[in-house]
């Protein structure tokens, strides 16, 4: 526990936290003057994923520097001018919201997709904008085991279980496996390659597409034990391609898991033409962002039963509206946005967040985050 004349001592805090424990009694010694008593604020935007802003207290409880709020998106932009740090989840910060920032230092995302941050708006005014990469955090392999979890449903068909539950029903339906399975995992990042190094050990065939392999065979950084250079990689991807590859490898696969950033080059890049070049009867898994499905396109397969089945733990729009019409049919499943959302990943997420806090607080240079300007 903190010794509590440190609580109104916010520039000491930190050197305090990050210096080894063997120093920590000498380091109150070495610091110099104390900054006064302002409070930074943290903004949550929205109240959806309520883990995350409950954790983030919990990590700050003892800071009382240190103000952690959720606010309702629709009243962001008249609160946003007030708070220090934004955490934006699924709110879009355009130009005009960012221009009434006026006090804001740091756009953080709790997780990794920063698309809906115009980042050239923050930098003009100063805003430094990061992501916390996934697989510090455990969000990766989190969503890689969520993705896991849908294309099982898919496979062994759960629709139709619940139905035979409900009916009294034994031994009904007759599902597949996942053993022999081709699968394309359309963007090999750090989701992808958690996925991957999951799935082999299923006796599946793995396919991925990637812009650039050497960012892979560079990364020799280990995450709870698995090397991510070695075991992850070698020899689980059976065939390596890039973004000319995608059409191939989608007619190759009986699964298809999107795992790709969305940004300008890939919004709507699995439309009409990606699946058509799917097998018939071949499945589809989103757990990257709604935007890189094209919905109309994938309706429309739905429709023809050309597309297999589709699992979605991300949506066109969010919250999805329940009535809609790709949630009828009885291949498709749906989970609310939760493939990141788990205990272990968003407690480290938390901490970081806190960590990046006090950072802010006391001026010190922000560590542990991808600043993307």
């Amino acid at each position: 526990m903190l010794p509590f004349f440190l609580f109104k001592k916010p520039s000491i805090v930190l050197n305090y936290l990050l210096s080894p424990l063997s120093s920590r009694s000498n380091t109150v010694k070495k610091v110099g003057k104390m900054e006064g008593n302002a409070i930074t604020k943290i903004l949550f935007c929205s109240s959806h994923f309520p883990s995350a802003h409950e954790y983030t207290r919990e990590c700050l409880q003892k800071y009382p520097f240190i103000q952690v709020d959720d606010v309702d998106i629709d009243d962001v932009p008249n609160v946003i001018g007030d708070y220090h740090i934004c955490i934006p989840r699924m709110m879009r910060l355009d130009s005009e919201v960012i221009s009434r920032a006026k006090q804001m230092k740091l756009i953080m995302q709790y997780g990794v997709g920063l698309e809906g941050v115009d980042i050239d708006a923050a930098t003009m005014a100063g805003i430094r904008v990061a992501r916390i990469p996934s697989n510090m955090t455990g969000n990766s392999f989190s969503c890689a085991e969520h993705a896991i979890y849908l294309v099982l449903g898919l496979l062994r068909k759960q629709k139709e279980m619940e139905i035979a539950v409900q009916e009294r029903k034994l031994g009904w339906p007759a599902g597949e496996t996942l053993f022999g399975k081709t699968v394309f995992i359309l963007g090999y990042g750090n989701i992808g390659v958690d996925l991957a190094a999951r799935l082999k050990p299923f006796g599946v065939k793995i396919l991925a597409t990637k812009r650039s392999w050497s960012s892979v065979s560079q990364d020799s950084r280990t995450h709870d034990g698995l090397d991510r250079n070695g075991k992850f990689n070698n020899g689980v991807v059976g065939k390596k391609g890039d973004m000319g590859s995608i059409y191939d490898f989608a007619g190759e696969a009986d699964i298809v898991f999107a795992c790709i950033n969305l940004n300008k080059d890939t919004a709507g890049i699995v439309n009409h033409k990606f699946l058509t070049s799917m097998r018939k009867g071949a499945l589809l898994v989103n757990v990257a962002r709604g935007g890189v499905l094209d919905y109309q396109a994938v309706k429309y397969h739905l429709e023809s039963g050309h597309l297999g089945g589709l699992a979605i733990d991300v949506a066109w729009t969010e919250p999805f509206d329940p009535e809609d019409p790709i949630l009828k049919f009885p291949n498709v499943l749906i989970t609310p946005h939760i493939a990141g959302v788990t205990e272990y990943s968003y407690r480290k997420m938390a901490k970081i967040v806190a960590e990046s806090a006090l950072q802010v607080h006391s001026g010190a240079p922000l560590t542990g985050i991808e600043c993307v300007n």
